[in-house]
């Protein structure tokens, strides 16, 4: 498999489903938030949904830069018992916590099987990931702070403003 470990490729290929699953997850707490009249989470939510498509779509390069077809597989559905916008700040911070579990595996099966352009690869996620677990942190610290209708709604509008700045810095 073009220098490619039978653990590596296994790795990268379950970590490249594991991002398009976040991207469905995701989505759907965008929806889940849509119907609760919260646009600027939801917003937020479909840029995350972009960026794990994005994540997925770097790791499924890198295997066909070495000659490896991606295998896109069935994942689990999203959770939809969500009961409020604090359960839904938490269930964001655990989708990145077990993102960043299975980036370390990645990153480790690479580095036991001497794989240095896939540990390269996996260097620039591993990055990211110190962002993602910082601003889901930072996001049910703030949903935790909203201790009123008003301040919640100040909260969704900040995040949109938040995003559309960001948006236009790109």
């Amino acid at each position: 498999m073009a220098g490619m470990s039978e653990t590596v490729r296994k790795e990268l290929n379950r970590q490249f489903n594991h991002e398009l699953m976040a991207a469905l997850h995701y989505e759907a707490l965008a929806w889940w938030c849509e119907h609760r009249t919260l646009p600027g989470f939801a917003r937020f939510f479909r840029k995350q949904a972009a960026e794990e498509r994005e994540h997925a779509g770097r790791i499924a390069r890198h295997l066909l830069d070495r000659g490896v077809e991606p295998v896109v597989e069935s994942v689990p559905a999203p959770r939809h018992d969500l009961g409020s916008l604090l359960d839904v700040a938490r269930h964001a911070q655990a989708m990145e916590q077990n993102n960043t579990q299975g980036i370390h595996a990645a990153y480790e099966a690479a580095v036991a099987a001497k794989d240095y352009p896939a540990q390269v690869m996996l260097h620039w996620f591993i990055r990211e990931q110190v962002e993602e677990e910082a601003w889901t942190a930072e996001m049910v610290a703030r949903v935790e702070a909203a201790s009123c209708a008003g301040a919640l709604a100040e909260l969704d509008r900040h995040i949109e403003r938040y995003l559309e700045e960001k948006d236009d810095a790109s």
